[in-house]
């Protein structure tokens, strides 16, 4: 059974899966790196279902921690597990798809330059830590 999320909640979501394309994308930066990232993440997240693809895809970008990147981990990886916890919670049939979600957005933006580097590779293994999620 699914119970409505409150505005805090979708928050916390949305600005966890943004965070979590960040941290990849900060791993290996570049401007032009960054846009074909942009666009990769926005892909996966429009191929998502239900909930998740509504949280992920309407309304205003979340505010993402301020900042240096390396100060970013530190607010995303608790969203990240804070989000599964509200998932659980409220919404038990929305975790899968929104871990699934996250960590397809995050190799996708990985993906989409170059190829995975050894960097983006650490911080994918992160996210997907933080996730709760095996391999």
């Amino acid at each position: 059974m699914t119970q409505p999320l409150t505005e805090e909640e979708r928050a916390t979501l949305k600005c966890a899966a943004f965070g979590a394309v960040f941290l990849v994308s900060s791993a290996e930066p570049g401007a032009y790196a960054m846009l074909k990232e942009s666009l990769a993440a926005s892909n996966a997240f429009a191929g998502t279902t239900g909930l998740v693809r509504e949280l992920l895809t309407t309304g205003a970008l979340p505010r993402l921690p301020g900042g240096s990147p390396a100060e970013a981990p530190a607010a995303v990886l608790p969203a990240l597990r804070r989000s599964v916890e509200i998932l659980r919670a409220k919404a038990p049939g929305e975790v899968a798809t929104f871990r699934s979600a996250v960590l397809r957005a995050a190799e996708e933006v990985a993906r989409a330059h170059d190829g995975i580097s050894p960097s983006e590779a650490a911080v994918m293994a992160t996210v997907r830590e933080a996730l709760g999620a095996s391999g």
